[in-house]
């Protein structure tokens, strides 16, 4: 009987990851990668159906949904998984399929970066 005991290994960060969106506005200028990552973001939050499954997704207990449990925002289904498609898109949620239900969870790191880049102002 051996004493060696393995240890799990690191999965690979996903391909879809979010990465943090900019610095804050008042330290430097954005480049115009960081310009355009940053729109697409704001963008996707700016329809008031993407913004209410954003708010349902980060408000449900532990930071994430079943699709089953915020797909009631007065549009169909297909207009749902249409709107979270592009909130996962912009950076701003990612998912994971669980059995028959898909799950997401609002991107921390992304969610600090947008916050920090906003509260300078005030």
């Amino acid at each position: 009987m051996s004493n060696i005991k393995a240890l799990p290994l690191l999965e690979p960060e996903a391909p879809d990851a979010a990465a943090p969106c900019c610095p804050p506005l008042t330290e430097r200028p954005l480049t115009a990668e960081e310009a355009e990552r940053t729109a697409a973001m704001f963008k996707a939050l700016g329809d008031p159906v993407r913004l209410r499954l954003f708010s349902l997704v980060a408000s449900h207990e532990g930071g994430e949904a079943c699709v089953c449990d915020i797909s009631d925002v007065g549009v169909s289904q297909p207009t749902v998984s249409h709107h979270l498609k592009k909130l996962k898109e912009a950076g701003l949620l990612t998912s994971e399929r669980r059995g028959t239900w898909v799950y997401y969870r609002v991107e921390p790191s992304v969610m600090a970066a947008m916050g920090q880049m906003l509260a300078t102002w005030g």
